[in-house]
């Protein structure tokens, strides 16, 4: 029996490319897991569906019959700006390792934060030996914006760890943890928060909504974790905030530009941490066998999995 085709599209590396063909062959050895390139037009006429990882728009329309796609990452923002054809649905990766690497990753660096280790930084190229005093955890709130998959599970990893947290979101409730919603919600968990945790997606409804005013509110001292989308904070407020120490630090994983260009004061800035996007990395082998079993169901019973709304933008 002809294995069914199944093209791998993307903007990665050579490494990374055949990295993830090696794991998609072991997930899925009756699938034909291939380049564009290697397809006759006939072929490419058969194809319903396809692996992505921020593919060229161009390669995706060269698929004339293409029903869906699956991505190999969480956020879709990218997509659903490049991907204008709203017959192809979009299938986004949800990867319980996905929530528990993020998690992680939110705790470790709360807990920067919280021990004060951007001024220690700072003391050990001044030379400077001096202590500082630190809250117990269950003293410092943090607030979590965002609370989908990711953001519950970091809630959870945060209170295993005496923290104190709130949660802000569209209006989901969460049984153990306090909710507030509304922009006057955001307002109120940014004025009673020590750290804030940015875990929303990028939509018309979240770009920019960390602007001059939400600064102005937060609480004084507090700081910021960005491991969301940069264009949710207004760069230049938080900035503005940052130099009148309103604002004490902000960890940041996401930029508009990726690589950050050398010429962005956010490097050179004591204030700032900055980090290659490294938070919450797509693991291979768990989403490979996610992928697969999602694409297998679809062949089997000719029904595309969950997709991304495009009125909601996730």
């Amino acid at each position: 029996m002809k294995k069914a085709i199944v093209p791998f599209i993307h903007r990665l590396t050579k490494k990374d490319e055949l990295d993830w063909l090696e794991e998609f062959q072991k997930a899925m050895p009756n699938i034909n897991i291939c380049s564009t390139e290697t397809l006759s037009k006939k072929e490419r006429e058969s194809v319903d569906v396809a692996i992505i990882a921020n593919p060229e728009p161009a390669d995706l329309m060269d698929l004339p019959n293409l029903k869906w796609v699956h991505s190999l990452w969480a956020g879709v923002e990218r997509l659903l700006d490049e991907l204008t054809d709203d017959k192809i649905s979009i299938v986004r990766l949800i990867d319980p390792q996905l929530a528990e690497t993020m998690a992680e990753a939110v705790l470790a660096w709360t807990l920067y934060l919280h021990r004060n280790m951007p001024e220690y930084i700072q003391q050990q190229r001044k030379k400077e030996w001096k202590r500082h005093d630190v809250a117990m955890a269950s003293e410092t709130t943090i607030g979590v914006l965002g609370l989908g998959q990711l953001g519950q599970k970091a809630v959870e990893r945060l209170k295993d760890n005496n923290f104190k947290v709130l949660g802000w979101n569209r209006g989901k409730r969460i049984s153990y943890l306090e909710t507030l919603e509304g922009y006057d919600g955001l307002l109120e968990v940014a004025s009673l928060s020590d750290i804030l945790i940015v875990l929303l997606p990028s939509t018309s409804k979240t770009r920019g909504i960390l602007d001059s005013n939400f600064f102005s509110k937060i609480k004084q001292g507090a700081s910021i974790i960005n491991f969301a989308r940069a264009d949710i904070i207004e760069s230049k407020s938080m900035l503005d905030a940052l130099s009148t120490r309103r604002l004490k630090h902000a960890v940041l994983d996401v930029f508009l530009d990726e690589p950050l260009l050398e010429t962005c004061p956010f490097w050179n800035n004591p204030y700032i941490t900055v980090l290659p996007h490294i938070a919450a990395p797509t693991n291979k082998h768990t989403a490979s066998k996610i992928v697969a079993r999602n694409i297998e169901l679809y062949f089997k019973l000719n029904k595309i999995p969950q997709s991304v709304s495009r009125q909601i933008g996730y």
